[in-house]
């Protein structure tokens, strides 16, 4: 009787004694293109449009030799921009990983539990009562916190039960849209306008200052995230393996949760809240690499690709003048939803 060969086990990259990361060829090489794709459309981003900077020069304006109309494009209206999108969309793309893995269901993302809705209803408030006196961004910041205690106090337990906080999240979340919608409706059309681009998500008039904001929270969540991939790839096998294994999977599903916001907040603070990129940025990471876990590094580099290719579609397109780009992903992650749900469907989940 013939046995298969057993594979062997991949190569690890160990960071001191504590970390030992595997590299596995596949994921590494599908890392190496969506980078390479990043960057193709970072410099597409720069270069496209009646105030592109023409590819021949932009390896001067990069090194700060440009002419002064090519610097003002550059370090005031789209390196922000972009630096805001790449960023953003990798802290969206960690988000829904972590969540999704923690709760084992595809179609999990911290907009789920309210946070997006949350936001928007923080900015409206401050919109209508604190009319520049409170920074937008922060009471968006504000709103998302108060969305997930208010879920995390519903629930009765806290962060630790997923499936109650997906139940309390969509009763928050429905309860934030209806204010939020209230709220523009009454403002002044000047002000609604302005509060109707950022609940909706929008990179525009974006500065180096959200740049430092959203790339600063990123830098400071990775430390977390090494020490989190391996107990989150052993809690997927479930909670009792996990355990026999050495791992404590509640702590960790409290602690991927509550990192996940982290990060959604962070973006929602410079961007607003960017719908369905947190969904499908896990999604498309797990199907590229085949292996299991929550695919952290790749679903960054997924999410920061969908974002900065979708404000470049908004920025480039005569349908997208002057649209959030947030309008664009959901209309995306709408279809993508849509084969979620048929996929599942037919697998017999639902």
């Amino acid at each position: 009787m013939r046995t298969a060969p057993a594979r062997s086990a991949p190569p690890l990259l160990r960071l001191g004694s504590a970390v030992a990361l595997p590299l596995r060829p596949r994921p590494l090489l599908w890392a190496l293109l969506l980078l390479a794709g990043l960057l193709a459309a970072a410099a597409s981003t720069l270069v496209l449009g009646r105030l592109g900077i023409p590819l021949a020069d932009l390896p001067t304006a990069l090194t700060g030799g440009a002419e002064p109309t090519q610097d003002f494009v550059l370090r005031r209206l789209r390196g922000p921009r972009l630096a805001v999108a790449a960023g953003t969309g990798a802290a969206l793309g960690v988000a829904g990983a972590l969540f999704q893995s923690v709760t084992r269901n595809p179609l999990g993302s911290p907009d789920v539990i309210g946070l997006g809705a949350g936001a928007g209803a923080g900015a409206a408030v401050v919109a209508l009562v604190l009319p520049g006196v409170v920074p937008v961004p922060l009471g968006a910041l504000l709103g998302a916190s108060a969305a997930v205690l208010v879920v995390a106090g519903v629930t009765g337990t806290g962060l630790r039960h997923p499936g109650r906080l997906i139940v309390a999240g969509i009763g928050v979340a429905a309860m934030a849209s209806a204010f939020t919608q209230f709220v523009v409706s009454v403002v002044a059309r000047d002000r609604a306008s302005v509060l109707h681009a950022y609940v909706n998500g929008s990179l525009g008039a974006r500065s180096w200052d959200h740049a430092l904001t959203i790339w600063l929270v990123v830098a400071l969540a990775v430390p977390f995230l090494v020490a989190l991939a391996g107990p989150i790839a052993l809690s997927e096998m479930g909670d009792e393996l996990a355990e026999s294994l050495g791992s404590r999977a509640g702590r960790t599903r409290t602690a991927a949760v509550v990192l996940s916001v982290v990060l959604s907040a962070a973006a929602v603070s410079v961007a607003g809240p960017i719908a369905f990129v947190s969904l499908t940025a896990p999604q498309i990471a797990r199907r590229l690499s085949r292996v299991p876990g929550p695919n952290l590094a790749l679903s960054a580099l997924v999410g920061a690709l969908l974002l900065v290719l979708a404000d470049l579609a908004v920025q480039q397109s005569p349908l997208g003048d002057g649209l959030p780009v947030g309008i664009f992903t959901m209309a995306l992650g709408g279809v993508y939803l849509g084969f979620l749900l048929v996929r599942e469907w037919r697998r017999g989940v639902l």
